[in-house]
């Protein structure tokens, strides 16, 4: 299949397979007698994973480093103890974002709290964004 196949298919745009190829996230593909990429179902599931990994928080180098696993494994059976670590680490990771997250909003909300009432006044939200009490 050609390109566009690949990524209706996988549900991705062209441009997104393309920067895939790019960064090596796929394999380089074979080329037709008149020069078009040619693909496989083995490209769409590949192209699927990344699109997904990338959903489930994991960034693209995180991504290369779940498809060397494949790619170096016995019969493409990736290692579960390898991948369970790698999945352990990015749950941590999202919990201290989250957390980093609430913090800031309860921060926000506290600074909220305080009104914007007297007219001439520094407004004492922008006050507390640009440092002062």
């Amino acid at each position: 299949m050609r390109i566009a196949e690949l990524a209706r298919r996988s549900g991705a745009k062209v441009s997104t397979v393309r920067f895939y190829e790019r960064r090596k996230l796929l394999p380089v593909p074979l080329r037709s007698s008149n020069g078009y990429r040619l693909y496989d179902a083995q490209d769409v599931r590949r192209v699927r994973f990344l699109r997904r990994g990338q959903e489930l928080g994991f960034t693209l180098n995180e991504l290369a480093g779940f498809v060397a696993l494949s790619d170096r494994s016995r019969d493409g059976v990736v290692l579960a103890g390898e991948v369970r670590e790698r999945g352990a680490a990015k749950v941590v990771e999202i919990d201290a974002r989250i957390e980093d997250l609430r913090r800031m909003r309860e921060a926000l909300v506290g600074v909220l709290d305080a009104p914007c009432v007297e007219p001439g006044a520094v407004c004492p939200v922008v006050a507390a964004l640009a440092g002062g009490e």
